[in-house]
């Protein structure tokens, strides 16, 4: 058995978003339930691109659709928790990009979950994959 990966530092990521928890965020054992953790990812990575500018969620003729993701989880988040999501890009190709994202409960410096999806972007009218716009290539490199 391989020795288990350390969980990774706020110094590993370039962007930072401050997520609230709920109190429906927590379940029956007193903590963030599992599919919160992929909403707090979801959440980081469009909002970044909102705010970026190169995203509009109703009108954009190129959008990423998830195809693929995973967390894992070594500290427990809570409600009343303020999760801090750090966000960078670890890998872009054509069309696909792979975020990784970090969970920090407060001020911690080791994230309490951490993990990663990959966004491919498609034409909204066909579902087809496109090239990732010159704009939206340009932000994220900037985060990687």
């Amino acid at each position: 058995m391989s020795p288990k990966k350390e969980m990774s530092l706020r110094s590993d990521y370039r962007h930072f978003q401050p997520i609230p928890t709920r109190w429906m965020d927590n379940d029956a054992y007193g903590h963030v339930n599992n599919v919160q953790y992929y909403s707090y990812f979801d959440t980081t990575v469009n909002q970044f691109l909102v705010h970026q500018g190169v995203l509009d969620i109703q009108h954009s003729p190129v959008v990423g659709l998830v195809v693929e993701t995973s967390c894992r989880y070594a500290k427990s988040i809570v409600f009343p928790d303020l999760v801090h999501a750090g966000l960078k890009v670890a890998h872009m190709g054509n069309s696909s990009v792979r975020y990784e994202l970090g969970l920090f409960k407060g001020d911690d410096e080791q994230a309490c979950a951490e993990g990663y999806f990959i966004h491919v972007y498609v034409d909204r009218a066909t579902n087809r994959p496109v090239s990732i716009p010159d704009d939206m290539r340009k932000v994220l490199e900037g985060i990687m």
